[in-house]
C-alpha cells in the first residue's frame, strides 16, 4: 500500500486554525467598545420595542403559523403529485383525493370550533354554566 504524506493535511489544519484565530482577533480589535443603551436594545425594524420579553402573546399568532405550515405542506404534496400525475395513474388520483378530503374536513372542523376567529373567545358550555 502506498502511504500518502501527512504534511498537506497538517498544513490545511494549521491554516484553518490560523484563519479562525485571525478572524476572532480582528473582530475583537475592531469591535464595538462602548456600551450605549440604545445599541443593547433589540432592533425591531426601526420600531422602538414596547414591553418586555415576558409580555404575553396571543395564541392566534401561533395558530396562524401552524395553519401556514399545514397548508404549505399540503401545497408541496399536491405539487409533487401533479408532477408525477401520469406515472401515478388512478391510484395516485384516488390517494390525493383522500388527502384533500381529510384536509378539508380538518379545515371545516377548525372553522366550526372557532380556531380561525380572532378576538375575544367564548365557549358555549361556559356561558350556560355561568347562568346556573
Amino acid at each position: 500500500m502506498d502511504s500518502q504524506p501527512i504534511w498537506p493535511f497538517l498544513f490545511y489544519l494549521l491554516s484553518v486554525f490560523g484563519l479562525v484565530v485571525t478572524m476572532l482577533l480582528v473582530a475583537w480589535v475592531m469591535g464595538q467598545r462602548r456600551e450605549d443603551p440604545s445599541t443593547l436594545e433589540p432592533f425591531e425594524s426601526g420600531v422602538v420595542p414596547a414591553g418586555g420579553s415576558q409580555m404575553p402573546v396571543s395564541v392566534e399568532f401561533y395558530l396562524v403559523a401552524i395553519f401556514f405550515v399545514l397548508f404549505d405542506l399540503e401545497t408541496v404534496f399536491i405539487f409533487a403529485w401533479a408532477v408525477a400525475f401520469y406515472e401515478l395513474g388512478w391510484a395516485g388520483y384516488l390517494a390525493i383525493m383522500v388527502f384533500i378530503i381529510v384536509l378539508l374536513v380538518a379545515l371545516i372542523y377548525a372553522l366550526r370550533v372557532g380556531a380561525l376567529d380572532w378576538g375575544l373567545k367564548t365557549r358555549v358550555g361556559l356561558e350556560r354554566e355561568a347562568k346556573l
